[in-house]
């Protein structure tokens, strides 16, 4: 029997699992897919997250990106340099994962891949999971499965809302380097080309009202736009799951973590560096529940809403101002000089939604996105 079963090999599995094995805990990972597997993600991460490991994520980082540039409708360029103490790391998100897991294994961690999870059962003190290749015990079971999976339900929580999102990879086109943002083609959300060593992942997701947007469209306007050849491009289409207020996320000794707990921000879509917060403190909480604290999980929950979810409190409110009307964001917001280096320290860490949202409310009448009303 293990101490704890972790659903799933993304940032948040892999990271509960390398701090319950570093913590001397008996830990074992499934993953239906075969690692390393592709994961639609555009892979912008921010370097914050080296704070939470001990070890170098230099063989997991495609590309290291300053450079940014904004568009509307691939117009109106604004040129900006990410003033943040180390440039934002673009990954692949085969290689990330895979890397993260491989370093959970090297502290004892066992990873079993290949393996479908089909359901699971609560018995005196243990859980039992059914998978594809028998069953398997565990005292406690992180759910970290993504928007897509069934454990959150098998666990009684309520579905999670989901967005729908898109990714295109493409060959690197003439704007070489460069982390580009796009507004006005996408109604209630914007477009990221983010760069790697060997091509562009393009991404998008709305943010605000229903979920009818033609993706695919947008991303073959946007490319014909920036001279991409989109004929070669699959484009592969996943649900997010962005915060969505306050939600209980543990259950009898099950935790959820990752896009399966709804962190992704609501804002700007950023998912990796709050999946990966979740399951640092995932795995705080297990090893003290583990050892014998009766409130460790009811504790995970509310460490999530305090630390993660008052702010994305603001920045809910602040997608559903900026995408109704991002005209007028984009000329008065993002064409600001502050504009990329308060949201890059927010993408750090070094700063909150909070600190800057009511002012930036107040003085344009709700019409203007976080940190940019200087």
């Amino acid at each position: 029997m293990f101490d704890c079963i972790v659903v799933g090999a993304g940032p948040a599995g892999g990271t509960a699992a390398y701090h319950l094995a570093k913590r001397g805990r008996s830990v074992l990972v499934l993953e239906r897919e075969a690692l390393p597997r592709y994961k639609p993600c555009s892979g912008g991460v921010s370097p914050a997250i080296a704070q939470w490991f001990d070890f170098d994520f230099s063989p997991a980082i495609s590309l290291k990106v300053d450079a940014i540039r904004y568009t509307w409708k691939h117009g109106d360029p604004v040129e900006a340099t990410l003033n943040t103490p180390e440039p934002m790391w673009m990954v692949k998100r085969d290689v990330f994962d895979h890397f993260l897991i491989q370093q959970a294994q090297q502290k004892g961690a066992e990873l079993r891949d290949r393996t479908t999870v089909t359901g699971i059962e609560f018995k005196g003190d243990r859980w039992i999971v059914n998978t594809s290749s028998g069953a398997l015990e565990a005292r406690y079971l992180i759910a970290a499965d993504g928007s897509k999976g069934s454990m959150a339900k098998w666990l009684g929580f309520k579905e999670r809302k989901t967005r729908m999102g898109a990714v295109m990879e493409a060959p690197r086109s003439t704007d070489d380097g460069r982390a580009q943002f796009d507004f006005g083609i996408v109604k209630n959300g914007f477009i990221w080309n983010l760069p790697k060593a060997d091509g562009v992942s393009i991404g998008t997701s709305t943010f605000r009202g229903g979920d009818s947007e033609d993706l695919r469209a947008d991303l073959a306007e946007y490319a014909a736009l920036a001279g991409i050849d989109a004929k070669s491009s699959q484009v592969h289409l996943h649900p997010i799951c962005t915060w969505d207020g306050d939600q209980k996320l543990h259950a009898q000794n099950a935790i959820l973590a990752g896009e399966t707990a709804g962190v992704v921000d609501p804002f700007t879509g950023e998912g990796i560096r709050p999946s990966i917060f979740s399951g640092v403190k995932a795995a705080e909480a297990i090893d003290r529940a583990l050892s014998g604290d009766r409130t460790a999980l009811e504790n995970y929950t509310s460490v999530i809403q305090k630390e993660w979810g008052v702010d994305m409190v603001w920045a809910q409110r602040l997608a559903g101002v900026f995408y109704r009307i991002p005209g007028i964001g984009y000329k008065v917001g993002v064409k600001r000089p502050t504009a990329t280096d308060r949201l890059g320290k927010i993408m750090c860490g070094e700063m909150r939604y909070a600190d800057v949202a009511t002012r930036a409310l107040k003085r344009l009448s709700g019409s203007l996105i976080p940190g940019m009303g200087g």
